[in-house]
């Protein structure tokens, strides 16, 4: 975890916050990636990307709220993924997802998601991590970022 850059995203309005823990959101993101993953799937060109990348942001989003946090600035987001369980493989296939994501999105490059199975693959791993939260684990998650 880049520790500065959680300073930062912590001064930010939309940055990193803690907030009550919300499992109600964290089961509406989930349902949410589902849905939206439904539609990468008969997604065309570039929004196979734009849609594989907010499917995985959403199921993301729903371990944070689980936990408390907000954060509406993407890249403090993806900063807090060392919080959890992912390998480097993983945070790195979002960075990337994300750098695709803009790229098409704004900048009308022809980045087109050809394998739909790693967004499979990181919804499931999200789904596990939130199953597997339970009030100590997020406490001390919560604990972390108080600390920086």
């Amino acid at each position: 975890m880049n520790v500065e850059k959680i300073k930062w995203c912590l001064c930010q309005t939309k940055g990193i916050k803690l907030i009550e823990p919300k499992p109600h959101l964290a089961k509406s993101y989930i349902e949410d990636a589902d849905e939206t993953l439904e539609n990468v799937f008969s997604a065309k060109g570039k929004w196979r990307t734009i849609t594989a990348y907010y499917s995985c942001y959403s199921a993301l989003y729903s371990i944070l709220m689980k936990c408390g946090i907000k954060s509406e600035i993407h890249e403090c987001t993806l900063e807090l993924m060392d919080l959890f369980e992912f390998t480097k493989d993983e945070i790195e296939f979002m960075r990337i997802l994300k750098e695709d994501r803009i790229q098409s999105q704004y900048y009308l490059k022809n980045i087109i998601l050809d394998d739909e199975e790693p967004v499979k693959r990181f919804i499931l791993k999200c789904k596990v991590i939130l199953g597997a939260l339970n009030t100590k684990t997020i406490e001390e998650i919560r604990k972390r970022i108080k600390e920086k």
